[in-house]
């Protein structure tokens, strides 16, 4: 089993960025599909970006078009987003998670389409 770990969090000024990184462990990405999600306090897991490690598409929702970019490091098994033009309301804990590949593309922008999860890391944007 693929285990993940984040890193990259932290505390920022909005107009600022940040990169978040996803190491798995256990196992690479081969044959996995990747994603980022966020919550916020109170609110639901809402989808961010994917990709399938072994490429084909990437895809982001639309709040974050233009602004993020997820991204792949096969040598480091690393899977990276970075965040730019932060917004206090992007304001939450990420989370990457890993999926099997397999399934239309609208899956994977569910919590559904994924069976491993990171423990998440904090991005706190201030105005």
């Amino acid at each position: 089993q693929v285990q993940l770990v984040e890193s990259g969090g932290g505390s920022v000024q909005a107009g600022g960025s940040l990169r978040l990184s996803c190491a798995a462990s256990g196992r690479s990405f081969s044959s996995y599909v990747v994603g980022w999600f966020r919550q916020a306090p109170g609110k639901e897991r809402e989808f961010v970006a994917a990709m399938p490690w072994d490429g084909g598409y990437t895809y982001y929702a639309d709040s974050v078009k233009g602004r993020f970019t997820i991204s792949r490091d096969n040598a480091k098994n690393t899977v990276y987003l970075q965040i730019n033009s932060l917004k206090p309301e992007d304001t939450a804990a990420y989370y990457c998670a890993a999926g099997p590949t397999g399934g239309v593309v609208a899956l994977y922008t569910t919590p559904g389409g994924y069976t491993r999860w990171g423990q998440g890391t904090q991005v706190t944007v201030s105005s």
